[in-house]
């Protein structure tokens, strides 16, 4: 059954190229100028799912989305807004009324199409987990729906493919990571992709192998790569981890993707570390400055601190952390556990 997609944008010219490209990829599209317009299409009509702008006249997108979530039968419709706001903030007060995904503007429309499929067919295996469950459906919905938020939590890109190597599912760090476009991307197609054909052949590599081991019961064994990126920084780092036994059904995940980066890991670890041992700013800076391999002497220069000082911190850091070796302080940054993030 074909989905329709309410497109709510207050600029014409935008919401026409939205709707042209929704229409091209097989979906039944509806259009609104403003969250009132849209509120009264949702009361008469059944939409699957709704993009929607922020910043409209007469009715704004949060103020859409708040009367969505109490209306009775549309609580659960899937809610993605396009924004050009992407502050801390607004993302927080979106995530409170219940927003389930963001695109930012300018609209890239190969990924606005993957996710709009994404959410969709999410919504499709939360519906069949229900229905086939029977009288226990509403745990079940909650522990997908729960399973779903956790995973957005972790500072790690985490990609779920079925056995077409197409994406099923990614959580919001793996989100980022292909918007950023920056040593990983989504085609159309809804394949992940290096930025390289040698990286893409890489990744399609790791990923096979662990389809064919996922079909073989074997689910120990994973396969890596390094995925350089054109900004000149640090490689991303991907796992492919065979999921399931045996044969899988159609678009079931079969494989994980497991994406790190290890610029933005070390930032997260070194808070972690900061809070379990009770670390100062100055302490958990130079370990940071220690990971990223400078000597004693480069790590005054650039602080802007005497030798001295240095050392006296980094005897405190041997003190509290427990370690008496630069190499075993270092690898207590690298090798801690990836943190939550606030959402």
């Amino acid at each position: 059954m074909t989905a329709t997609i309410l497109c709510v944008e207050d600029e014409a010219d935008l919401r026409a190229d939205i709707c042209e490209e929704l229409a091209a990829a097989g979906y039944q599209v509806a259009e609104a100028a403003n969250g009132q317009d849209a509120l009264e299409q949702l009361r008469a009509s059944r939409f699957d799912l709704v993009l929607c702008d922020i910043t409209m006249p007469k009715m704004s997108g949060l103020e859409l989305l708040r009367l969505v979530r109490q209306e009775p039968g549309l609580g659960d419709l899937p809610f993605i807004f396009l924004t050009a706001l992407a502050s801390r903030r607004d993302i927080i007060a979106g995530k409170e009324a219940g927003v389930d995904d963001y695109l930012t503007k300018p609209i890239d429309f190969d990924l606005m199409l993957i996710t709009v499929a994404a959410r969709l067919d999410q919504v499709a295996r939360i519906k069949g987990a229900v229905r086939g469950e029977g009288s226990a459906g509403g745990s079940v919905r909650s522990a997908l729906l729960g399973a779903d938020e956790a995973l957005n939590r972790i500072a790690l890109g985490v990609f779920l493919l079925d056995s077409e190597r197409k994406v099923l599912f990614r959580n919001r760090r793996a989100e980022e990571l292909v918007t950023e476009a920056d040593g990983i991307s989504v085609s159309r197609e809804g394949l992940l992709r290096g930025e390289k054909p040698q990286q893409t052949q890489a990744l399609r590599d790791i990923v096979d192998v662990a389809i064919a081991r996922a079909t073989a019961g074997d689910r120990q064994a994973s396969q890596a790569v390094a995925l350089s990126r054109n900004s000149g920084r640090r490689a991303l780092f991907a796992v492919a981890c065979p999921l399931g036994r045996g044969p899988a059904q159609p678009g079931e995940p079969v494989v994980g993707l497991f994406v790190t980066d290890p610029e933005r890991r070390l930032s997260a670890a070194a808070e972690a570390v900061a809070q379990l041992y009770g670390l100062s700013p100055a302490e958990t800076r130079l370990a940071l400055a220690l990971a990223r391999g400078l000597r004693l002497d480069e790590i005054a220069e650039e602080f802007g601190i005497s030798r001295n000082t240095v050392s006296y911190t980094l005897k405190n850091l041997f003190r509290k952390t427990e370690t008496d070796r630069q190499a075993d302080l270092i690898s207590l940054f690298i090798s801690s556990p990836v943190s939550l993030e606030d959402q």
